[in-house]
């Protein structure tokens, strides 16, 4: 039996649920970077994960509820890599090299999961919307309480503070990869850091404010 045989008699046998929700899942990463959400049809995902449409709506109704289980996914991926990003140092000089740095690879993954999140052509959704939303939202917010806490910035200031930088890390990474520049990533990650680090450490510690207070 040759291996790509093998390996559908694999993707056929019978799985446990949550084993074969990963499977599917895996497969519809692949049709809806590659096609998009319109163009993507569940007859491909199933093929391309090796079973047939009855077990792929067992586990998903259909197009959309597959989608958004998707987004869940790729939302999570992106601000768990922030959120581990910003508690590996309490050095902020270091946490915005680390937020940058986990930007571009999220979007650098060869999976392309951040097509999903950052490139949806369902926009107009309101599912799919609050989903997007809430990778800008939640990285803005772990940045804020960072923020608050080290300036003494009222929370709506440290708020508008976070999301620049998230904005500058999306938009910066997205361009990077899309662009013909010829410039490895870690040289863009340490660019675009040196310009946000310029940014942001021009607003003082607490401390140092309380000390020229004294």
């Amino acid at each position: 039996m040759t291996d790509r045989s093998t390996a559908t008699a694999q993707r056929r046998m019978r799985l446990p649920r949550d084993a074969r929700r990963t499977q599917l899942l895996g497969a519809a990463l692949d049709v809806f970077v590659e096609n998009g959400y319109h163009a993507a049809v569940m007859d491909e995902i199933a093929e391309r994960a090796g079973v047939s449409k009855p077990v792929l709506y067992q586990h998903f109704p259909g197009k959309l509820d597959l989608y958004l289980a998707l987004l869940d996914s790729s939302c999570e991926e992106a601000v768990d890599a922030m959120r581990t990003a910003l508690a590996g140092t309490e050095d902020n000089k270091e946490r915005v090299a680390a937020t940058m740095a986990a930007f571009y690879a999220y979007v650098d993954d060869e999976k392309g999961a951040f097509r999903l999140v950052f490139e949806s052509d369902l926009t107009n959704e309101p599912a799919v919307r609050e989903r997007l939303d809430r990778v800008t939202t939640e990285s803005a917010a772990l940045i804020t309480a960072l923020i608050r806490e080290d300036t003494g910035l009222p929370d709506a200031q440290a708020e508008l503070l976070a999301v620049s930088l998230v904005g500058m890390a999306q938009v910066g990474a997205r361009f990077w990869l899309a662009g013909d520049i010829a410039v490895p990533r870690d040289e863009a990650v340490e660019l675009v850091s040196a310009l946000a680090w310029r940014g942001i450490s021009g607003y003082p510690r607490t401390e140092a404010l309380e000390s020229a207070g004294d």
